[in-house]
């Protein structure tokens, strides 16, 4: 359980990241809403990239 708590963790702290550099740049910057909309895409695949990584799917790239 302690585990599943740890991979969701993950995925929802890479969306929550981008959302908020998303929104930031969308402050800064007159790109409303592209900004939020890409870097919300974003956070949810580098959230996904770090799922895999953190329960070990991923293949051993020797080449062994």
């Amino acid at each position: 359980m302690g585990r599943g708590f740890q991979l969701s963790s993950e995925l929802i702290a890479g969306v929550v990241v981008g959302a908020l550099i998303g929104w930031g740049l969308d402050h800064v910057l007159p790109t409303k809403p592209w900004g939020l909309i890409v870097f919300v895409l974003l956070g949810f695949t580098a959230g996904v990239v770090n799922v895999i990584r953190s329960a070990g799917v991923t293949p051993d790239r020797t080449g062994r």
